[in-house]
């Protein structure tokens, strides 16, 4: 129920009596309960005909907040959440560069948590930090006792185009008085757009991370496919041909080494120009020089299109979506300036009957949306986990 008021908005009791399939009494119940853990009120009133009023029910934004983190290529933006997930507080900090090690970006990532919540007057009821980070996260058996008497599982991250070792997450992060989740920032982008933007409600469909890397959430059946170790959705690191140019991760010929950003500012310098070193700027470059007609340029997006389109067409035959939703800052830029040639590149290399039954769409949440979905993985723990009763007068609550 709670889920269902946190992704849906402002609601009644006969609508959630309706939407979950309970009686108007079960609901009744449940939200006496949501409203004595402060997680949920009455908003207002809609007028009736020749009855009594009907109460409106949302979630208290004060209710309870939680930190997400997108743990990015150029630096950590780290965000503070009310129960609306509404962004209460932001801070961004830079990295030096892409090869930055495990302690440097703790340091960055510490430091921005501690002022995000900060900026937000460090409110008490703050439930857990998600992150979205590069690479494969697994969960590994012996879960950290935490400062508050519950359980850290114990994840590991493998980030090969990092190149670092395998790190632990207490390795970049060692907070431990509040729970800490963490996922690859492509699943994160994925859950997001799954609960409030281009995703939501969609059984199946692909949504990609497109960057200085790239990445992909998959959603089946409802959820985010993790596969048998969390590790599916490499999808920047499928072939597309056979040697082809070194990628991050180590291997040639990764769909990564051809699109993602500092992928597409090689092949254009190699065709001859002098993009900007930074690779973001330097793709909002190369699609402005085609839109404005440069021949150069313009074959170099073709052959983006193209190839993203061969990348995409890969998962469709696999997977079947009913939907591709293209994210990131790359991702984002690129169907600005051809989401129509995009669709048909997908299209052209996918079986027909797969390749009909998709929409191909950007993301709506734009570039938080990674942030957003880490500290959903927070706000899930949440729902799962009712919270204890508390007799305390100022109702102030720990999580179990």
């Amino acid at each position: 129920m709670l889920r269902a008021i946190v992704s849906g908005g402002e609601t009644t009791r006969s609508q959630l009596a309706s939407a979950l399939g309970l009686s108007i009494a079960t609901v009744t119940n449940v939200l006496g309960d949501l409203t004595s853990e402060g997680l949920v009120h009455e908003s207002g009133m809609l007028p009736s005909e020749g009855g009594r009023p009907t109460a409106t029910l949302n979630v208290r934004p004060e209710g309870a907040y939680f930190v997400g983190a997108d743990v990015g290529e150029h630096g950590v933006t780290v965000e503070l959440f009310d129960l609306t997930l509404r962004p209460v507080s932001s801070v961004f900090r830079d990295l030096p560069s892409r090869s930055v090690a495990p302690a440097d970006l703790s340091s960055a990532l510490s430091a921005a948590v501690e002022e995000v919540i900060d900026r937000a007057g460090h409110p008490k009821n703050v439930y857990g930090i998600g992150l979205g980070v590069p690479g494969i996260v697994e969960i590994e058996g012996g879960a950290v006792e935490s400062d508050g008497g519950f359980k850290i599982a114990n994840y590991a991250i493998y980030a090969q185009s990092l190149n670092w070792p395998r790190t632990g997450l207490h390795d970049i992060y060692h907070r431990t008085d509040l729970p800490i989740f963490a996922d690859n920032g492509a699943k994160t982008l994925a859950t997001a757009e799954s609960w409030f933007g281009a995703a939501k409600g969609i059984s199946d469909g692909l949504i990609a991370l497109l960057g200085r890397g790239i990445g992909l959430g998959i959603i089946s059946g409802g959820r985010v496919l993790q596969g048998s170790a969390s590790s599916a959705g490499e999808w920047g690191h499928t072939k597309v041909s056979i040697g082809g140019p070194l990628c991050n991760c180590g291997r040639r010929g990764c769909l990564e080494a051809y699109v993602g950003g500092g992928g597409i500012a090689r092949r254009w310098r190699e065709a001859g120009a002098s993009p900007s070193n930074n690779e973001e700027e330097s793709l909002a470059e190369l699609l402005s020089a085609a839109t404005a007609g440069d021949a150069v340029a313009t074959r170099v997006v073709d052959e983006t299109i193209e190839i993203l389109g061969l990348g995409l067409s890969n998962m469709v035959n696999l997977f079947n979506p009913e939907l591709i939703v293209l994210g990131g800052w790359a991702g984002l830029q690129l169907v600005e300036y051809g989401l129509s040639q995009i669709s048909a590149a997908t299209r052209q290399n996918s079986l027909d009957r797969p390749g009909g039954q998709f929409e191909l769409v950007p993301a709506k949440l734009g570039r938080d949306a990674v942030a957003l979905g880490a500290a959903l993985l927070a706000v899930e723990s949440l729902i799962q986990t009712p919270l204890p009763r508390s007799e305390s007068s100022d109702q102030t609550r720990k999580y179990k």
